[in-house]
């Protein structure tokens, strides 16, 4: 499957041109169907505004989008765009437009759609979805510190801890690192613990630096 950067959090962008106002609202989802699901919600919300406008993309490169009524080509087409050249996936974006009275024209509803979904791209905090694997490993108490400082130093996440006669750890990382984690764990233990891969799964780590 990859790695992908994609969002955890809704973020919004604004961008007001002679007196229409657009409001773009980013949505994190993870299918086709909850991106629906969040932009009936949406519509009904915004119920009164002129537009609604839409661009979602997945990571398995599904993506769609609609003008809602907007001049074909003005509107969602450059907010899909602008999406897809952020490098964020499995997230929608939604513009609500509030009419002023005045047209823009082609040029204007471009720039407008356009600045908005970037402002709401700007505003978000990236998530990196990473493949990682999913260890188990009991630890005697007199060898706790030193694992713990392995973790540490490899930037290992510690899912879960168990304290029994020994401490057993549930803990994630990366793919790549499984191979290098092993064997300074056999060098920092003489051989003594042994890791054990439970399952591989997809989870998130911040992107933005």
């Amino acid at each position: 499957m990859g790695d992908y950067i994609t969002i955890n959090e809704i973020s919004v962008g604004n961008y007001e041109e002679k007196h229409s106002k657009f409001t773009a609202t980013l949505y994190p989802v993870t299918s086709e169907a909850e991106a629906n699901e969040i932009l009936a919600a949406h519509k009904k919300k915004y119920f009164d505004a002129k537009h609604n406008v839409y661009a979602f993309v997945l990571h398995d490169n599904t993506a769609r989008f609609s003008d809602d009524g907007e001049p074909h080509g003005t509107a969602a087409k450059p907010m899909l765009e602008t999406l897809i050249h952020s490098g964020i996936t499995d997230a929608l974006i939604v513009c609500t437009r509030y009419f002023g009275g005045i047209l823009l024209g082609t040029g204007g509803l471009v720039r407008a759609y356009t600045c908005a979904a970037k402002e709401a791209i700007e505003n978000a905090i990236p998530i990196k979805m990473t493949e990682c694997s999913i260890l188990s490993i009991t630890v005697p108490y007199n060898m706790q510190s030193l694992v713990m400082s392995l973790f540490s130093d490899m930037g290992i996440t510690i899912i879960n801890t168990e304290f029994s006669d020994n401490v057993i750890f549930e803990i994630a990382m990366a793919k790549p690192l499984l191979d290098e984690f092993s064997k300074k764990l056999c060098e920092l233990t003489s051989d003594k613990l042994r890791a054990e891969h439970k399952a591989d799964k997809i989870l998130p780590i911040n992107a933005k630096n």
